[in-house]
């Protein structure tokens, strides 16, 4: 096995149309994903998916269809699922554990959403001394609003990878990363 592990964040049912969160290009940042894992299942590497559980809130709520990882991403027999409950992938969660148990590296992060859980575990990947590469159009977001002002989906996806590309770890495309 490779000392890299794919950790596919939060590709649930939630963000996508019908969903309680539905998020600017999901069908596509999914398709890029899916792309991303059956690379690194070729390569042997440690496939870990994620997905986030919201008890006591209207989303993310547990044995929902909202909760489930969606289609498009379903795990293989025998990948590790952990469930979180905050944004942070590694708070409060075994996946330290799992990874270090199998010796890895390095970690290549895919998503949802960019601008909270891929933000939040790609940072904390870096500060735990991963190696970390998180491929930008398989992950997707959503527009925000602050102090009265709409920030386009595109925008809040172009922020967050520069910042993270800036300083957390390299970010590039799923061609990119699927060819080297």
């Amino acid at each position: 096995m490779s000392k890299r592990a794919i950790i596919v964040i939060d590709l649930q049912n939630e963000y996508w149309p019908g969903g309680a969160l539905p998020l600017d290009g999901i069908d596509a940042a999914a398709a890029n994903a899916a792309r991303v894992i059956a690379h690194g299942r070729t390569s042997g590497d440690l496939i870990v998916n994620v997905r986030h559980e919201m008890p006591g809130a209207p989303v993310f709520v547990p044995g929902s269809t909202g909760a489930e990882i969606n289609t498009a991403v379903t795990p293989a027999e025998g990948e590790p699922v952990i469930t979180k409950n905050f944004p942070n992938s590694f708070r409060e969660t075994g996946l330290k554990a799992l990874l270090d148990e199998n010796g890895v590296q390095e970690i290549a992060v895919v998503g949802a959403m960019s601008h909270m859980c891929v933000d939040a575990t790609v940072r904390a990947a870096n500060d735990f001394g991963y190696a970390t590469t998180t491929i930008h159009d398989a992950c997707a977001t959503r527009e925000l609003e602050f102090n009265g002002a709409t920030v386009p989906a595109a925008h809040v996806q172009t922020a967050m990878m520069s910042a993270l590309a800036f300083f957390y770890g390299e970010v590039v495309s799923t061609d990119a990363f699927v060819t080297r």
